[in-house]
C-alpha cells in the first residue's frame, strides 16, 4: 500500500502528463510497428493507464477514509484537541466531506454526552424526591398507627402523637410547595412583582421570624452596618420571593454556623445597588463543593445535612433562591474556606426617589 501525501491537483496533473506522453510516443511509433508489437504497445499504455488510476485513488480516496475512519476514532475515544483546525478550508471535495463527517460526529458524542449527564441528573434527582418525601410520610404514618394502637384512656399519648404526625404532615406539604415552586421558577413561569419596599425594615421582621431558632443554638443576628440610614435602604424587586430568599439564607448559616456564634447581614451601598451579604462563623464549605451547593438536595456531608433535615429544611433552599436571584437579574455569589465560615452574597437595584410605593415592573 502505497502512502503518497499528494493533493488531488497534484495528481490529476501527474496522470495527464503521463497519459499524454505514452499516447504521444505511442502515435508516432505505430505506423511502423508491426501488429503484435502494436498490440503490446496497447497493453502497455492500458497497464499504465490503470496502474495511475490506481495510486491515484490509493493516494487521494483511499488515504482520506482512513483519516476520516481515524478521526471517527478520535471522537470515540473524546479526543476533540486532536481534531484541531488543521483540517479547516481545504479546497478538496474530500477533505471537505471529511471535516463535515467529523464535525456531526463531534456534535452528535457531545449530544449523547448531555443526555447522559441529563438522564444521571434526573435519576439522582428522583431519588433525592422519593429519600426526601418518605421521610416524613414513614414519620406520620408511624404516629398514626401509634394513635390507634393506644388505649381509650391515653388520651396524652393520643394527642402527643397526632401532634407529631400533623409536624411531619407540615414538611412533608413544605416540600411539595418547594418542589412546586422551583418547578415553575424553572420553567419561568413565575414573574417577579417588583415594587419599592424598605430592605432594612424587612431584615430585622426576618430576624424576630428566626430569633428562636437562633437563640437555641445561642447564636446572635447582626445587622451591618450600625449606621444605616433612618429611612432605610429601599430597594426595586419582589418583597415576598426577596423575604423568602433571605429566610433561607439566614436559616442555613444558624443552622451550620458554629453554636454561641454569630450571623451578620450586611448590606452595602452604592448609587445604583445594594448588596446583601449573609455571613456565618461555621465550618465553611470546601471549594470543590462550592458550585454545586446550589442544586437541588445536594449534600456535603449526608450526616450533617440530615440533622438540618431534622431541623425542617427542604433540601431546596439555596436552589429556590438561585433562581430567584437570578430572575432579578442577580446571581448568588460563595465566599468561604475551611474552618473560616461562609458569606452568600446577591445585590438588589436601589429604587430611585421619584418612585411611588408598590409600583409594578
Amino acid at each position: 500500500m502505497f502512502n503518497l501525501n499528494l493533493s488531488s491537483r497534484t495528481i490529476a496533473i501527474i496522470i495527464a502528463v503521463l497519459v499524454a506522453g505514452v499516447l504521444t510516443t505511442f502515435a508516432f511509433a505505430a505506423p511502423t510497428l508491426p501488429f503484435q508489437q502494436a498490440v503490446l504497445a496497447g497493453g502497455v499504455t492500458i497497464a499504465a493507464c490503470f496502474l495511475l488510476l490506481y495510486l491515484s485513488f490509493e493516494a487521494l480516496l483511499f488515504r482520506e477514509i482512513n483519516n476520516i475512519y481515524a478521526g471517527l476514532e478520535l471522537v470515540k475515544r473524546k479526543e476533540f484537541r486532536k481534531l484541531s483546525n488543521r483540517f479547516l478550508f481545504r479546497p478538496e471535495p474530500l477533505k471537505r466531506i471529511r471535516e463535515e463527517i467529523l464535525d456531526m460526529a463531534v456534535r452528535r458524542q457531545k449530544e449523547l454526552d448531555d443526555l447522559k449527564r441529563l438522564q444521571q441528573l434526573r435519576s439522582d434527582f428522583l431519588a433525592d424526591v422519593s429519600h426526601e418525601l418518605k421521610t416524613p410520610i414513614f414519620a406520620a404514618q408511624g404516629f398514626v398507627y401509634t394513635v390507634l394502637d393506644a388505649g381509650e384512656d391515653e388520651e396524652f399519648i393520643r394527642e402527643k402523637f397526632l401532634l407529631k404526625a400533623a409536624s411531619a404532615l407540615d414538611a412533608l406539604d413544605a416540600l411539595v410547595q418547594d418542589l412546586v415552586t422551583i418547578s415553575q421558577l424553572e420553567k419561568g413561569v413565575v414573574r417577579m412583582r417588583k415594587q419599592r419596599f424598605d430592605l432594612v425594615l424587612l431584615v430585622h421582621e426576618i430576624f424576630d421570624q428566626l430569633e428562636l431558632k437562633a437563640t437555641k443554638r445561642q447564636m446572635t443576628l447582626h445587622l451591618l452596618p450600625n449606621d444605616l440610614p433612618v429611612e432605610g435602604v429601599q430597594v426595586l424587586a419582589d418583597r415576598n420571593r426577596i423575604r423568602q430568599v433571605l429566610i433561607n439564607l439566614i436559616d442555613n448559616a444558624i443552622k451550620y454556623g458554629r453554636e454561641q456564634g454569630n450571623i451578620t447581614v450586611q448590606l452595602r451601598t452604592s448609587a445604583k445597588a445594594v448588596r446583601i451579604a449573609v455571613q456565618d462563623d461555621g465550618e465553611g464549605i470546601p471549594k470543590e463543593h462550592q458550585n454545586r451547593i446550589f442544586e437541588r438536595f445536594y449534600r456535603i456531608d449526608k450526616s450533617r445535612a440530615r440533622g438540618a433535615a431534622d431541623a425542617g429544611g427542604s433540601g431546596l433552599g439555596l436552589a429556590i433562591s438561585k433562581h430567584i436571584v437570578e430572575a432579578h437579574k442577580s446571581t448568588i455569589k460563595v465566599r468561604s474556606a475551611v474552618g473560616e465560615g461562609t458569606t452568600l452574597e446577591f445585590k438588589l437595584p436601589r429604587a430611585k426617589n421619584a418612585l411611588p410605593e408598590h409600583e409594578q415592573a
